[in-house]
């Protein structure tokens, strides 16, 4: 739970996974997003992939990225329960 939150916490690694619900992308037409180098695009990816938030399928010369929406919602459930069993103590 640590990694995803600690993934989330960056506005940039934030609005590559906006970008990516709309539609899978390669690390090309992310950086083409931002005002920032492709090796620290490049580095944001790898924080959210180690989340699991992220996957990468590699086709041809190149690796498309998706969201794993899965991930996200189980974080966030696991996360909103840790609140419902402290209330009902």
């Amino acid at each position: 739970m640590s990694s995803v939150f600690k993934a989330l916490s960056d506005p940039t690694r934030r609005k590559i996974l906006a970008l990516l619900r709309d539609r899978d992308m390669t690390a090309g037409e992310i950086a083409e997003q931002f005002d920032i180098s492709k090796p620290a695009i490049s580095k944001h990816l790898d924080i959210l992939k180690e989340a699991e938030l992220v996957s990468a399928e590699k086709k041809g010369l190149y690796r498309i990225y998706s969201i794993n929406l899965t991930v996200l919602q189980e974080t966030l459930s696991g996360f909103m329960n840790l609140f419902e069993k402290e209330n009902e103590e």
